[in-house]
């Protein structure tokens, strides 16, 4: 299957692909397209055949790793600690003692997990391993990292002390301590109600099955987290055959497979921690609490991620749910509703927004004054509105470390236990997925021979203290470069990758993302207005103006100066991959990087300045209210998760900062936040042709 790219005639030409053998490169001629020309439109010879017969893949063990990517390193700050070689006894033996505690909690550990490794091939293994201890138990292990500070070096539990000390109350990101400094010196209460949104893979699934016949009984799962929890891991590990069956959705219907019913956890539970000890929303939870929040004024509207957006509402209800809760709220209270969304759920807030003011079956029809009336902001935290390149690798050839919005310890599972084959079909069954498809084409992410972020392995954010290494002279438009069998090389942009991934894909696939995401421009308000009363034009934007709603307030909140993923290297892919093409992780820049939170490129928020143009802009035709504040990656290097300064992807949550601007806002005081650009980002969007 190839990319057939037509001149204006309509005449084929320049016929170029990922599996075709040609040493010609793909052409961009850098002009803007218009909606009918977006990847996620039906392109008239697709024949609807797939590359890949997916349905015979076997199902193999194969480790993989990423594509090495450029290393990072931090300018050195701070004086050097020189440490004495002699101590007194006493000391040295309680040191011993405690490497004797760290050492058999280590080794107990490995050991179990050895043997899981080495025996998952008996059929008796997860009867005789529960009966012999609960891996649940575990995660009493993880429920307070503070604890792990007792078993540390004398010294370094000292350094740590002065350092809790010295931040109290002055930006720390301890449980409890931004609600309670914003309470104490500035008398911070409770006002708006709030709404929480998480973001793609943050939400615990559960069974809800009862089967008791079949390859798989899912009754032995009921209630059991399939996803966000230690049973996850053990059955990835234990039961792998079936835990693949219980998460993919059914490739023709996009919701649940014969026989299985899996559902978004519900309440704050659902996305507080991703594992025990592993945190999402459980600082801003605490602080919000602090200043007097709890389920009488505030919900988490967790979600089933997997799921198209459409299909939230058509099979959950979860639109029309979230719009009763809203209006029973301000019932109640009197008070309006802000919307906070972290990553993809930043998109299904926006998708909301033209959701509940549309009319028609399946929509809101609350009409065009629904969002004046009862939401008083939308807050974006490191939202993914414009998509991010990463989606790409992930659904292409399956590259998962440090690819897709997973945590660390998702990642291990998925890679470990499956093989990029098997990941790539699982994530295709993902609908949800798909709605983070870099959107905007060559205005926002290039042409071959340029790009608005370039050159590769920058950033654009000022006096940052953290450097990347790899060449400085290319650019992100040539956004995947193959090598081919013949030692031939073709550049593709992210439009034409898209392109190649939904033309090579399962029929089923490509029909269902075309159907219900788009990735064009809308170049006239005429265009806009015809968008409202199409469901697959709201997650993007560029297509979809923020509702005309002038008492609305948009606040942008995302991190900046963290190397991020923006383009790759593949190389023809060893026969075992079933896969055609990968990255190259021998090559020293076969991922090149540039400037983002280490997840989201900072590209995609290119739309919050789009929409700071207020009435200037088509996209905001109620000149609504947008404030931006980027916040630079400034990680504490003894905190696991970067500490009061940190911008990272998800770490963000946990950030003095951002729990501070969230409070902010919730407590009615959103207009003493002034705008903040550390970063060349405002530059360059007044300089693309939206």
């Amino acid at each position: 299957m190839s990319i057939k790219k037509r001149n204006a005639s309509g005449d084929k030409k320049n016929e170029t692909s990922f599996s075709k053998s040609s040493g010609s490169a793909a052409v961009s001629n850098g002009k803007v397209k218009s909606e009918e020309d977006s990847p996620f439109e039906e392109i008239k010879d697709y024949d609807g055949e797939s590359g890949v017969n997916d349905k015979d893949d076997k199902d193999e063990n194969e480790v993989d790793e990423h594509a090495e990517r450029p290393s990072v390193s931090r300018s050195p700050s701070g004086k050097k600690h020189h440490h004495h070689r002699h101590h007194h006894d006493k000391k040295k033996s309680k040191k011993i003692r405690e490497s004797r505690r760290v050492m058999f909690t280590l080794g107990a550990v490995l050991g179990l997990v050895l043997t899981v490794l080495f025996t998952a091939g008996r059929h008796t293994l997860p009867t005789d391993l529960d009966k012999l201890v609960n891996i649940n138990q575990l995660n009493s292990i993880f429920d307070d990292w503070k604890s792990w500070k007792d078993i540390l070096p004398i010294g370094l539990q000292s350094y740590l002390q002065n350092a809790d000390s010295e931040n109290a109350m002055q930006g720390s990101a301890d449980s409890f301590s931004v609600g309670q400094r914003l309470k104490a010196s500035k008398n911070y209460t409770s006002k708006y109600n709030v709404v929480l949104v998480p973001g793609v893979i943050s939400t615990g699934l559960e069974s809800w099955g009862t089967t008791t016949t079949g390859e798989c009984p899912s009754i032995g799962y009921f209630r059991k987290r399939l996803w966000g929890s230690f049973y996850m891991l053990r059955t990835m590990i234990l039961d792998k055959t079936c835990w693949l069956k219980s998460i993919k959705l059914d490739e023709e219907t996009g919701l649940d497979p014969p026989l299985v019913k899996v559902r978004a956890a519900q309440g704050f539970e659902a996305a507080d921690f991703f594992l025990a000890g592993y945190w999402i929303w459980n600082k801003i939870l605490q602080n919000l609490a602090v200043i007097g929040y709890s389920p009488d004024n505030m919900i988490s509207a967790a979600y089933d991620w997997r799921l198209l957006y459409i299909d939230l509402e058509r099979r959950d209800g979860y639109f029309t749910k979230l719009k009763t809760q809203v209006e029973l709220n301000k019932n109640f209270n009197g008070q309006k509703s802000i919307l906070v969304g972290h990553s993809m759920g930043s998109q299904v807030i926006y998708y909301f927004l033209k959701w509940v003011e549309a009319s028609g079956q399946d929509f809101g029809n609350g009409g065009p004054e629904w969002v004046n009336e009862y939401i008083e902001a939308y807050v974006d935290i490191s939202g993914s509105m414009l998509g991010t390149p990463k989606t790409i690798p992930a659904l292409l050839s399956g590259e998962m470390k440090d690819t897709v919005q997973l945590n660390a310890l998702a990642v291990y599972g998925l890679e470990q236990f499956f093989s990029r084959r098997e990941r790539v079909d699982l994530l295709r069954t993902f609908g949800g997925v798909a709605s983070m498809f870099p959107k905007g084409g060559d205005v926002i992410w290039g042409n071959l021979t340029y790009a608005p972020d370039d050159p590769v392995n920058t950033f654009e954010t000022n006096d940052t203290d953290i450097t990347m290494d790899g060449p400085k002279s290319g650019s992100f438009g040539s956004f995947i470069q193959i090598t081919r069998k013949d030692g031939n090389e073709a550049n593709f942009t992210i439009e034409q990758s898209l392109h190649e991934l939904l033309a090579e894909a399962p029929a089923w696939y490509s029909k269902r993302v075309r159907e219900n995401y788009s990735g064009g421009i809308a170049r006239t308000a005429r265009q806009l207005a015809a968008n409202n009363h199409d469901q697959s034009k709201w997650a993007n934007p560029l297509e979809a103006a923020l509702p005309n709603a002038p008492n609305l307030k948009v606040y942008c909140f995302y991190g900046v100066g963290n190397p991020t993923e923006r383009a790759y290297k593949y190389v023809p892919a060893d026969k075992a991959t079933k896969l055609d093409y990968v990255i190259d992780r021998d090559a020293r820049d076969g991922v090149m990087m540039g400037d983002g939170d280490g997840t989201v490129s900072l590209l995609t928020h290119s739309m919050c300045h789009e929409w700071q143009k207020g009435a200037k802009s088509r996209y905001n035709p109620g000149n609504v209210d947008v404030t931006i504040v980027e916040i630079k990656h400034e990680p504490d290097r003894f905190d696991l998760r970067g500490g009061a300064k940190t911008a990272e992807h998800v770490d963000i949550l946990g950030s003095a900062e951002l729990n501070e601007l969230v409070l902010t806002v919730a407590s009615g005081h959103g207009h003493e936040i002034k705008d903040r650009f550390v970063s060349n980002l405002k530059q360059i969007v007044a300089c693309l042709d939206i």
